[in-house]
């Protein structure tokens, strides 16, 4: 058993605590609380303690695409470009691809990140996941939105899943329809019947994220048509919704409190009132969205209407780096009158939560695991909170604790 004290505890789950003490033993909390003088204990001086971070939406495997994809006026500017990059690929383990999702996955375990939601077309990245300190949710994503035998897809992909399982390490698989352009309702169906035959399974969706995807949810046309078209991936046979993209899921039964709803940039209060009432939580990447061109979140009006929202990088396709820190200190530029508190906890038990893995990580509490970061304070600082939204740098970031080894 060891108990370190810090000038500063944030247990997430209640007020930050000056002066604190965190109890660890064998990788799990004990005990946090004010520290009491005689306690026999590691003194880190300078240094605030807190649950390691939660990146809620990521893709792991198109790191290889850092530098490769520009920043773009408008979201359908910046798909081409990547579809014809990832078209020229060869196989999906080529050391190209690997390499790059190790060195992302470092990277975010580097910037204090401890829980991932990583969303992969290939099923890659598990096996690279239970190598590292990560837990993850990988979420396996399916496309098709005309063309395809649902059944028999979901089918494959849930055997792909099985075998992808055994990779060990804490890491869990479900499915995952890719959005509203490019699933067809039978395969959100299909979708939506293996993650009830497997409850409590999460999933994940992109949902609003762009003008476009509103346009072609609301009227059938639009540059996503066109493009859909192009590739000869158009479903002829698909009813407009007439709705928004969060009316056309709801009434398709798929949204619920065990789908992640990402992005969000287009979504209205009433979107964000029928994603509350449903009970699903909202993923933002506000960095993300301003590089490929959908614009700023309206994190504020997120935060006002009461949804859960949780934070992400998307992939290093679109985002300059997987530090989270970066991620929080974007969100309190465009969103200053959301309390840094309330920006902290989206970041860990929130994103934990809505990951599935609320009992074990995302607060400092007893029972859970140790997998906890130490960050560097200056001295004078006595609003932690907001320091820790105002942009931390990954070397001011150390790990503390360790969960217990894997098996």
């Amino acid at each position: 058993m060891i108990r370190f004290r810090a000038d500063w505890v944030l247990p997430v789950s209640g007020a930050p605590v000056r002066d604190g003490i965190v109890t660890i033993d064998r990788g799990w909390i004990v005990e946090t609380g004010p520290a009491t003088d005689g306690e026999p204990v590691v003194a880190l001086r300078g240094v605030a303690i807190l649950p390691g971070l939660v990146n809620a939406h990521t893709h792991f495997e198109l790191s290889y695409l850092h530098g490769r994809i520009p920043p773009a006026p408008s979201f359908l500017d910046w798909v081409r470009p990547m579809l014809a990059v990832r078209a020229q690929r060869t196989h999906v383990d080529a050391p190209e691809i690997l390499d790059a999702a190790r060195a992302a996955i470092r990277q975010a375990e580097g910037s204090g990140t401890v829980l991932v939601g990583d969303v992969s077309n290939t099923l890659v990245t598990p096996r690279l996941l239970a190598e590292s300190r990560l837990a993850a949710h990988v979420f396996h994503e399916l496309l098709g939105f005309g063309g395809v035998n649902a059944g028999e897809q979901v089918a494959a992909a849930r055997g792909s899943m099985v075998v992808a399982a055994g990779g060990g390490g804490d890491v869990r698989l479900s499915l995952a329809p890719h959005a509203p352009y490019s699933v067809s309702p039978a395969l959100f169906a299909a979708i939506r019947a293996d993650l009830d035959a497997h409850a409590p399974a999460m999933s994940s969706v992109h949902l609003a994220e762009s003008p476009e995807e509103v346009e072609l949810v609301k009227t059938g046309g639009g540059p996503w048509r066109s493009l859909l078209e192009g590739i000869g991936a158009w479903n002829e046979g698909w009813r407009v919704p007439g709705t928004s993209p969060v009316q056309y899921l709801a009434d398709l039964g798929f949204l619920d409190r065990s789908v992640l709803a990402v992005h969000g940039v287009q979504m209205d209060r009433g979107d964000l009132d029928r994603l509350r009432a449903l009970g699903s939580t909202l993923v933002s990447c506000p960095r993300s969205n301003a590089y490929v061109g959908v614009g700023a979140p309206p994190l504020e009006t997120f935060y006002a209407s009461g949804v859960d929202v949780a934070f992400g990088t998307d992939s290093l396709a679109s985002v300059a780096d997987l530090d989270m820190f970066a991620e929080l200190a974007e969100a309190r530029r465009i969103a200053p009158r959301v309390p840094a508190r309330a920006l902290i906890r989206s970041a860990t038990l929130v994103g934990a939560r809505a990951l599935g893995f609320g009992a074990e990580y995302g607060s400092i509490e007893p029972g859970k695991h140790a997998a906890l970061i130490a960050v560097r304070v200056p001295a004078g600082v006595t609003d932690v909170e907001e320091y820790l939204v105002s942009g931390v740098a990954p070397e001011r970031v150390s790990w503390i604790g360790e969960a217990t080894p894997r098996t």
